[in-house]
């Protein structure tokens, strides 16, 4: 099976979530950021089916306990999830509208409060409506 069939396989929403809210703090703003606006950008129907693919399988390896580099590594162990994020990211950014960046700023502006102070970390999965 291909690596990128095995990331993809990998996705679920609830998993996605779940990695979120026990490593928000580590991962920092910015992979949650990134990592939102792809979730945003996969919830638009009008995403193509080619473009879904591209974010599925970032997102599985977001979510996939085994990476490159461990996410328990101080420091550095969420780069190489920001990297294959910045990368789907390129590959899709047309579908990160207006929209897409305001539900995640939305997000994060509740997670975190407006001025981006940290004010907890995500407590699990929201509701479909944010």
């Amino acid at each position: 099976m291909a690596l990128d069939a095995i990331y993809e396989k990998a996705w679920s929403e609830r998993r996605f979530w779940r990695k979120l809210g026990g490593h928000a703090t580590a991962a920092g703003r910015q992979a949650l950021e990134k990592s939102l606006w792809l979730y945003y950008a996969l919830q638009n129907p009008d995403t193509p089916k080619w473009a879904r693919r591209v974010i599925y399988g970032a997102l599985g390896y977001f979510i996939l306990p085994l990476d490159a580099i461990p996410d328990l590594a101080p420091l550095v162990g969420y780069t190489d999830d920001l990297s294959v994020m910045t990368a789907a990211l390129a590959t899709v950014a047309f579908t990160i509208n207006d929209e897409v960046k305001r539900q995640a700023r939305d997000r994060m502006a509740g997670w975190f409060g407006p001025a981006g102070a940290p004010a907890g970390a995500p407590a699990g999965a929201p509701s479909r409506a944010g």
